[in-house]
């Protein structure tokens, strides 16, 4: 017989095993049995069995079923999960069930969170194939670009559910970012689209309690032989959706599971990084892990120089992803931007955050080798279209793919810094960049051929100098000159948000 608790929750027999089903919210329609896996629905006092749910994948997230936390002084718990599988790879979504009632959704977003909650766009929702990555559109007045347009289905699910798309049935999922750090997710997956809003948060600032203690996985529990060479390989995150062989250095693609058939392709000529795999670091008042490493280059349009450059990926369990990107001009830490910054008129400039950057760079990047586990699925030779964007120390950068468009944003960091960081002082000479000496030529896009000339005009320029100082009779000294120009390094998020 159905119950009632003093806390309002809605309790009944499972129709397919007799277990008991909770709703605790009088939102939710849809809950997942614990025991056997059906998928209810609920219609005033009955519930109805209308399927079985697969099995979740363990993504050895440090959330978990009835994990609470606190946002803008109001509790909340976490009652449902919701796993989806897009182009780049799976992601989960969590049902949040507030105090008043009210409801919200805590999913993933570079490696960070993402809390968003029911929403209006003020008009009618567009379709998905009217919203094109990299345009702008209005939402109550206010300014949006399009991140992401994908198809995604649904995966798995556990727990109350206020929504349940068809299993396994692809449709659209549209996200939208704004200059002020929100998001905008539109879900084609029920009729009318969901429309919800939100902005980035940290589970440290959420509070949250009830966490599962460690979200790595146990050493050997997802081991597998690489496809290629048949070396043992081991991943040791939860998030990863793409590993390199240790052996052979072959890319394996994770985004169908270790499970059944694994893509990988082959990469000549590996690349050493200055910071070991594995290592752990002190940086921004976080320890931090690198698990991962990709070499990556670029050249101007039009312009068959390359310049080079190297990412390091830095996994905190708590604060999720960011990356230490080591260029010929120096050191930088930056993280993936949740919102999408205003260009202006031109694209010679970007605002975010109440802050106006002046674009410094154009060029198109290429990934040519990788190693280690990376949050999305990397591929040698990945090619995107970059923009950097400076003030000061500041950065702020634009990478575009074909369905994505992801920004990111950080500062530099001294070379001495990073050396102590991960406790290499006894190697710190190999991390001097340009910010070793103000003579320091920082030009990360400048080729052998190009400095040649500029040696030759620097000379031909010393020698007029001389020339004119010993016709006058005066005497003039000349003092260095620091060189300007050269790519930030490719300040990239990496890949897909999700």
């Amino acid at each position: 017989m159905p119950t009632d608790s003093p806390q309002r929750a809605y309790r009944a027999p499972c129709p397919g095993c007799g277990a008991p089903v909770e709703f605790r919210s009088a939102q939710s329609a849809f809950a997942v049995c614990s025991y056997c896996r059906s998928t209810v629905v609920r219609s005033g006092d009955t519930l109805a069995r209308v399927g079985k749910m697969a099995e979740l994948f363990e993504d050895h997230s440090p959330l978990q079923l009835m994990a609470a936390g606190r946002w803008q002084g109001r509790t909340f718990t976490l009652v449902g999960r919701l796993q989806y599988r897009g182009e780049t790879g799976p992601w989960t979504e969590w049902n949040a069930l507030f105090d008043d009632a009210s409801g919200a959704v805590l999913g993933e977003d570079n490696g960070a969170y993402v809390l968003t909650f029911p929403a209006a766009m003020g008009r009618e929702v567009p379709p998905a194939l009217q919203l094109r990555v990299g345009a702008t559109t209005a939402i109550e007045g206010k300014p949006f670009q399009v991140a992401s347009n994908q198809p995604v289905s649904l995966v798995s699910a556990q727990g109350e559910l206020p929504k349940l798309p068809p299993l396994g049935r692809p449709f659209d999922m549209v996200e939208l970012r704004s200059p002020d750090g929100e998001v905008v997710s539109i879900d084609y997956g029920t009729q009318p689209p969901i429309v919800s809003r939100g902005t980035a948060v940290r589970l440290d600032e959420l509070a949250m309690t009830g966490l599962r203690e460690e979200s790595a996985k146990q050493e050997g529990a997802r081991q597998f032989s690489c496809p290629n060479c048949g070396a043992p390989v081991g991943v040791a995150l939860a998030a990863s959706k793409s590993v390199a062989c240790p052996s052979c250095h072959s890319v394996i693609d994770l985004t169908g599971g270790v499970g059944g058939e694994l893509r990988h392709a082959m990469q000549d000529g590996a690349v050493e990084p200055v910071i070991p795999l594995g290592s752990i670091g002190q940086l921004q008042g976080a320890q931090w892990q690198v698990v991962g490493f990709q070499h990556r280059v670029g050249h101007e349009p039009g312009d068959d120089e390359e310049f080079g450059w190297d990412e390091y990926l830095l996994y905190n369990q708590k604060r999720g992803f960011i990356f230490l990107v080591d260029s010929e001009e120096g050191w930088s830490v930056v993280r993936p931007a949740t919102g999408a910054p205003a260009l202006s008129p031109g694209e010679q400039s970007a605002s975010y955050l109440g802050t106006k950057y002046e674009l410094k760079y154009s060029y198109e990047a290429q990934t040519t080798y990788v190693a280690g586990e990376f949050y999305w699925p990397v591929e040698r030779g990945q090619k995107t279209f970059n923009r950097d964007f400076a003030r000061g120390d500041s950065l702020l950068s634009m990478e575009r793919g074909p369905k994505e468009v992801t920004w990111s944003s950080g500062g530099q960091v001294a070379s001495d810094t990073v050396a102590q960081a991960f406790k290499l002082q006894d190697k710190k000479e190999l991390f001097k960049r340009s910010d070793a000496g103000p003579t320091s030529a920082g030009g990360a896009k400048l080729g052998c051929g190009t400095i040649v000339v500029l040696f030759i005009i620097i000379v031909i320029l010393l020698l007029v100098i001389r020339a004119c100082a010993d016709s006058t009779g005066s005497n003039y000294s000349s003092g260095g000159a620091r060189s300007g120009g050269g790519s930030f390094g490719g300040y990239s998020s990496g890949g897909g948000h999700k």
